[in-house]
């Protein structure tokens, strides 16, 4: 009688079903929160007051603390307990960096891909439509989602999942801004015109495009941060 590799008996076992855990769930609710803004930047997140809202273990709250620092949604103060980030000049400018770096790689799968053009193109109907309503958190959503289309085509799971954090901080970035129509309106145009150049297959223009809307949009949150008390870099 022969036994069974051991190797071969664990590659045989069924796959777990996937499934977020509570420190997942836990992590997206506060996430959200962040991003509409009704946990600003500086707000301090109690684990006891989390927990019981949530009714979850504390244990899990902490846990849902270390993710989001992972995003750099969080910080821990030493003594002083969890914050909801405030957002620096210096990360501004290292989120337009990484933006630089990774969406010009959007730009070249969009020029393959009509289905990528076409949702880039709904992206900015979306937006066009919500500032019609004067809804400037849903423009600076769609907004967000036509960035993140434009990654998602490059069809690397490692540049999506890198952009997220990206994005989410840029969230946080945006709740310093006093005035969204002023932030998000000027934007739809130039979302606009890269799909169009996209369409016409005009490599050249739409990385123009883009880099001149990130240069924009960098310059715009960097003049408020700047601007304010004790930023000074």
């Amino acid at each position: 009688m022969t036994t069974a590799d051991p190797v071969d008996a664990v590659m045989a076992l069924p796959a777990l079903p996937k499934r977020a855990s509570t420190a997942e769930q836990a992590a997206e609710t506060l996430r959200r929160q962040i991003a509409d803004g009704k946990l600003p930047p500086g707000t301090k997140l109690r684990e006891e007051a989390v927990a019981a809202a949530l009714t979850i273990s504390r244990n899990t709250v902490r846990e849902a603390f270390r993710l989001l620092a992972h995003q750099r949604l969080v910080e821990h103060a030493l003594h002083r307990g969890v914050y909801v980030r405030t957002v620096t000049a210096a990360d501004v400018r290292d989120i337009y960096e990484t933006r630089r770096l990774i969406q010009p790689l959007g730009i070249d799968a969009a020029l393959r891909d009509s289905d990528v053009r076409d949702a880039l193109t709904a992206r900015v109907a979306t937006a066009t439509e919500a500032a019609e309503r004067e809804d400037w958190d849903a423009v600076g959503t769609a907004d967000i989602d036509f960035h993140r289309v434009l990654v998602e085509a490059c069809g690397s799971t490692h540049i999506t999942a890198m952009f997220e954090h990206v994005l989410a901080e840029l969230r946080l970035a945006f709740l310093l801004m006093p005035d969204h129509q002023d932030l998000h309106q000027p934007y739809i145009e130039g979302n606009r015109r890269i799909a169009t150049l996209l369409d016409a297959g005009d490599r050249a223009g739409a990385l123009a495009e883009l880099r001149a809307y990130l240069d924009a949009a960098e310059a715009q949150l960097l003049g408020v941060i700047i601007e304010a008390p004790g930023e000074a870099d």
